[in-house]
């Protein structure tokens, strides 16, 4: 088989990044070289070619998938003519939402990968998980500058609710963590 062209080397590249971000936030950065590159339909020798380690792929995926979380809030903002307030309302109404608890894998990376980012998966991409955490909270913020706060209510109820998925208590503490953050709470 021949080699592959090099747009065809960064497609392939993108894609394992793509399926990365999603496999790790669904079941954790452990997952196996061999089951990322199946998953991402190319074979595992590819996979040195590409990455130098597969920290740096943790690093890259990290960052794709902060880098979606911040395209959904650019999206909050354009369906909401512009309104901070409102955008950060929307946002935070489809995070505590049963949809968003049960697609970890499409979910939000500061919830997903706060486990694994806490058991050492390399400096880069706890670099990479601090920066879009930052930047999350600086998102949620307002005048009062509580967005450490909503963020942590978020990722605390959405971690608790994928814990007791399955049980009326999983729905609960959507709920509960949702009125604590909605403009009335």
């Amino acid at each position: 088989m021949g080699r592959v062209s090099q747009a065809q080397a960064q497609e392939n590249r993108a894609r394992v990044v793509a399926t990365a971000s999603r496999l790790f936030r669904e079941h954790g950065t452990g997952v196996s070289v061999a089951d990322l590159m199946q998953a991402a339909g190319l074979t595992q020798g590819g996979f040195y070619k590409q990455f130098a380690s597969k920290e740096a792929l943790v690093e890259e995926a990290a960052a794709h998938a902060f880098t979606e979380l911040a395209a959904l809030r650019t999206v909050e903002l354009r369906e909401h003519d512009g309104r901070p307030r409102a955008a950060r309302q929307g946002l935070i109404d489809q995070y505590l939402s049963p949809r968003h608890r049960d697609d970890a894998g499409g979910g939000c990376p500061a919830a997903a990968l706060a486990a694994d980012m806490a058991r050492d998966p390399g400096q880069a991409a706890r670099e990479v998980y601090t920066e879009g955490v930052r930047e999350f909270a600086g998102w949620l913020a307002d005048d009062t500058g509580d967005g450490l706060a909503r963020l942590a209510t978020l990722v605390g109820g959405l971690l608790l609710a994928r814990a007791t998925e399955g049980s009326e208590l999983s729905d609960e503490i959507l709920r509960a963590a949702h009125a604590a953050l909605s403009d009335g709470g």
